[in-house]
């Protein structure tokens, strides 16, 4: 990772913690506490050296050095087809899925290291060894990280919509992000979105539907009535204007994934009353 050379390197205060401060444009996400606790320590004391990717670093605990590359096959010890989940959380839908396809192998990259150590403790209970994770920004582990053509799926589920427009600039699915998940995709591979944002989902489906290199699996599907951004809009829902002559005629909803399982945080939305868009699209 490059840092402007028109910045001096602070040695105390926030800059030193912001990784806005040493990229071209902001990072997606918010710094948050590192420190585990309980089954997360004894978790990630036991079985972190085995799970979790330690990638050379440059100047914080979530970039990826420059020449830092992933053999997925020496890391895995056999070749099967990978899945990456980019922001995995507590690690619930990656330990699920994981354990219902055990002929395949995932990977979670994710910022906060409690959300990993959670996800060890899962590993550790369902006895997994196809779950491997790491400490890292995405779009340095899809641009450093993972070889070309690795994946077989990448995953963004719930990744922050940062609700102000003046922070839609930090949303991760934007233009600048699409040739990287592009890169690391095999030929035919897909790309599975899930959000509890209508604003967002809408951003997603406009950026990849703009895309040359991806083509929607559902085309005008869950359009007109049946959208869920239909039903947002015409009752005014996430604090916005109610518009009782919207309809979404464009569609191209994905029917819920059924390889994800209801994690905290969807559950929680769900009982909030929030709606959720699913996006499914497969590398041309």
């Amino acid at each position: 990772m490059s840092i402007p050379t028109d910045r001096k390197m602070p040695s105390t205060g926030r800059a030193v913690e912001d990784l806005s401060f040493y990229q071209a444009e902001p990072v997606s996400f918010v710094r948050r506490g590192s420190r585990l606790h309980g089954r997360r320590a004894d978790a990630w004391e036991r079985i972190a050296d085995k799970y979790v990717i330690e990638p050379e670093r440059e100047r914080t605990d979530t970039s990826v050095a420059e020449g830092f590359v992933l053999d997925p096959e020496a890391v895995y010890g056999r070749k099967a087809p990978l899945i990456v989940e980019i922001g995995s959380g507590l690690g619930e839908a990656m330990a699920h899925a994981a354990d219902e396809n055990r002929d395949k192998d995932f990977l979670a990259v994710e910022v906060y290291r409690p959300g990993l150590a959670a996800l060890m403790v899962r590993v550790e209970n369902r006895e997994l060894t196809n779950v491997r994770a790491v400490q890292a920004n995405a779009p340095e582990a899809l641009d450093i990280m993972l070889p070309e053509a690795s994946a077989h799926e990448v995953w963004i589920f719930f990744s922050d919509p940062w609700h102000k427009i003046r922070h839609h600039k930090r949303r991760l699915i934007k233009e600048s992000f699409l040739p990287k998940i592009e890169r690391v995709l095999v030929p035919g591979g897909v790309v599975r979105l899930a959000t509890d944002w209508s604003n967002y989902a809408e951003q997603m489906r406009e950026i990849f539907d703009a895309s040359g290199s991806f083509e929607n699996l559902h085309p005008g599907n869950l359009a007109g009535e049946d959208s869920n951004l239909t039903k947002v809009r015409r009752l005014g829902l996430e604090g916005e204007d109610q518009d009782a002559a919207f309809t979404d005629e464009l569609g191209g909803w994905a029917p819920r994934f059924e390889g994800r399982t209801l994690t905290s945080f969807e559950g929680k939305a769900l009982k909030a009353g929030r709606l959720i868009f699913d996006l499914t699209y497969r590398k041309n």
